[in-house]
C-alpha cells in the first residue's frame, strides 16, 4: 500500500497510528547538492527542547529510516526524563554510508535544516558522527552540542556513558546479589567502541573478568593487545552462551535481546549502552520468566545526554559525573518499583519517565 506520491503508507501508519507514533513533529531533508537526505524526529517538547544524537547509517530504505528515527527519538524522551533533564526527545538519522558520502557540504546543509526548527531540536553525535562533525553542523546551526574543546564544547561523550553503564551495572549487582561491587564477575561486552572500550577500563579496574566480541576484529584485537587478561569470542551469539556470565553489556545497534537471544542467554542481568535493545514488546517480560534482570537501557546509557545537555550551559565535567553518579540510585528506584508493582524493570521505568512528562504538560 502507498500514499498519493507512491510512498509507503505504513510510515504514515506507524507515526498517527501505532503505539511507536505520538511525535510532535517529523521533518524529512533532502539537499540534492550535497546528497542529503535525513530525517528528523521529535517525540515530546514537554520537558523542554528535545536533545538527542544524529545516527549517520546505510538504512536499507527510506521507511527503515524513518521507523529508527522514531523508534530513537521516543527512547529519547523517556531517557531525557529519567536522567532528570529539562528536554524532551528527538531523534535525526542520516541515510547513507557515513565513509561514502559524508562531507562538509552534507554536514552544512544538515545544519541548515536543525537550525530551520528554530531550537525546537538540539543535536549532538551519534553512531556514524563524531564531535569533528558536530563542529561542522554547528556553523549553520546553534543548536548543537557534542563539540569539541577548542569549539567551547565538552568533546567525547562516550567517557560518561560508559561510566553511567558501569554505575547501572553496580546497582544491578546490588540489588540481584546484595554488593555492588563487581570483583570477580564475569562480564560480557558485545561491541567495543567508542562506549565499550571505556567500559572495558571500568571493569578491569575494579577486577571484573571481561569477555568482549565485535564485529570489527581490529577493534578487538587493540583491546586484547592492551589488557591481555580480556578474552575475546567470534561473535555475540558465542558470546551470550559463555559458562558462568553473570551480565552481558550490549553495546552495539538495538534489538540484542530477541525471541532468539533470550532463550540462551546465560547471563544473571543485561546492562548494557546500546539502545533499543528489546526487539519488540513482551521481551522484557521473557526476561523476567527467565529470572534475568534487565536494567534498562536508556536510563543507564543516559551518562552521554547528561553531558552534552550540561554543555549547553558551559560544561564542568565534574558536575556531569556526579549527575551520571545518579544512575546508580535511579536503577536501584526502578528495580524497587518494579518489584513493588509486579512488574518488569522496563516497565517500571516507563512508569516513571511517563509520569515526569504527563505532569510538565501544560494544563488546557
Amino acid at each position: 500500500m502507498t500514499d498519493v506520491n507512491g510512498a509507503p503508507a505504513d510510515v504514515l501508519h506507524t507515526l498517527f497510528h501505532s503505539d511507536q507514533g505520538g511525535h510532535e513533529q517529523v521533518v524529512l531533508c533532502q539537499d540534492r547538492a550535497s546528497g542529503l537526505k535525513a530525517v528528523i524526529a521529535l517525540h515530546s517538547t514537554a520537558l523542554g527542547p528535545a536533545l538527542g544524537g544524529t545516527r549517520f547509517y546505510p538504512y536499507a530504505s527510506e521507511a527503515e529510516a524513518v521507523a529508527d528515527a522514531l523508534n530513537l527519538a521516543r527512547g529519547m524522551s523517556y531517557k531525557n526524563a529519567m536522567a532528570g533533564l529539562d528536554h524532551g526527545g528527538g531523534k535525526a538519522v542520516i541515510i547513507g554510508d557515513p565513509e561514502q558520502i559524508k562531507s562538509e557540504e552534507l554536514l552544512l546543509a544538515y545544519g541548515r535544516f536543525v537550525a530551520s526548527l528554530g531550537g525546537r531540536y538540539v543535536t549532538a553525535c551519534d553512531v556514524g558522527t563524531y564531535v569533528a562533525d558536530m563542529d561542522v553542523v554547528a556553523r549553520e546551526c546553534r543548536w548543537t552540542t557534542g563539540r569539541s574543546p577548542e569549539n567551547g564544547g565538552a568533546g567525547d561523550s562516550s567517557v560518561l556513558t560508559s561510566f553511567g553503564v558501569y554505575q547501572g551495572m553496580r546497582a544491578a549487582a546490588q540489588h540481584l546479589w546484595g554488593d555492588p561491587t563487581l570483583r570477580d564477575r564475569t562480564v560480557g561486552i558485545a561491541g567495543v567502541g567508542k562506549v565499550g572500550h571505556h567500559l572495558v577500563e571500568h571493569l578491569l579496574a575494579e577486577g571484573a573478568h571481561v569477555v568482549v566480541t565485535d564485529v570489527r576484529k581490529d577493534v578487538v584485537r587493540g583491546i586484547t593487545e592492551r589488557h591481555p587478561s580480556v578474552v575475546a569470542v567470534a561473535d555475540t551469539d558465542a558470546l551470550i552462551r559463555v559458562e558462568n556470565l553473570d551480565i552481558y553489556a550490549p553495546c552495539a545497534l538495538g534489538g540484542a535481546l530477541n525471541d532468539d537471544t533470550v532463550p540462551v542467554l546465560t547471563a544473571k542481568v543485561v546492562c548494557g549502552a546500546a539502545n533499543n535493545q528489546l526487539a519488540h514488546p513482551g521481551v522484557e517480560k521473557d526476561l523476567a520468566d527467565r529470572g534475568i534482570l534487565y536494567a534498562p537501557d536508556y536510563v543507564v546509557n543516559a551518562g552521554g545526554v547528561i553531558q552534552v545537555a550540561d554543555e549547553l550551559h558551559g560544561f564542568d565535567f565534574d558536575r556531569c559525573k556526579a549527575k551520571a553518579s545518579k544512575i546508580y540510585d535511579t536503577t536501584l528506584a526502578i528495580f524497587a518499583r518494579a518489584k513493588k508493582d509486579g512488574i518488569p524493570p522496563a516497565a517500571a521505568a516507563d512508569r516513571i519517565a511517563e509520569q515526569r512528562m504527563a505532569e510538565a504538560r501544560p494544563r488546557p
